[in-house]
């Protein structure tokens, strides 16, 4: 299943808090994940069992590089106004000072590492292959981790990072199998042949 659209982009009258308050309002299905790209609030279903299983493996292997004030996220929705969008993605490393007290939101140029995990669907791989690395690297994300295991039949992972005038780096590509290093304050070596591939 795909992401469903939810509500058309603002029309007249409406603006940045009016979108913000549909999605906060949008009454979805336990486990779906809603968020807001180029200005279109969206509704996907919940990840399969190999999408959470890498998501579980990475964040693992993330926990033993980084400082203690940080934290590792899976449903903390990233904030760009600019670009329309409240993103959710499948992790977030932030400073947990930066993830604590009220709201559901934080603004996207705070998180050190976001990775978004590709789906089957085509609608939700665009996003992340296209909408989302615009968004991050607009919003000044210091490192975007794209883990594409639906990748032309060629599951690769991809390191974006040096965001400049709202493009990013690409700083490495691997087929999965093969090692992938974050970079400091991560300092982290990637086994990515350790990721199932669906």
């Amino acid at each position: 299943m795909s992401a469903l659209t939810v509500d058309p982009a603002p029309g007249p009258g409406q603006d940045w808090d009016d979108l913000v308050r549909i999605w906060e309002e949008t009454d979805a299905p336990e486990g779906c994940k809603v968020e807001i790209i180029e200005e279109i609030v969206t509704v996907s279903p919940p990840p399969s069992k190999d999408h959470n299983t890498t998501a579980e493996l990475l964040q693992r292997r993330l926990y033993t590089g980084i400082p203690e004030e940080w934290g590792i996220y899976q449903t903390l929705g990233l904030s760009l106004p600019g670009r329309g969008g409240i993103y959710i993605p499948d992790l977030v490393v932030v400073d947990r000072a930066t993830a604590t007290g009220p709201g559901n939101t934080v603004p996207a140029e705070e998180a050190r590492l976001v990775v978004e995990i590709t789906s089957r669907a085509n609608a939700n791989a665009n996003h992340d292959r296209v909408s989302k690395v615009n968004g991050y690297a607009k919003a000044g994300v210091e490192l975007f981790l794209l883990l594409d295991p639906w990748h032309s039949g060629r599951p690769t992972a991809t390191l974006y990072g040096e965001p400049e005038n709202g493009t990013y780096r690409v700083l490495e590509t691997v087929e999965y199998g093969r090692e992938l290093t974050l970079p400091e304050p991560f300092g982290l070596v990637l086994d990515t042949g350790v990721f199932p591939i669906s």
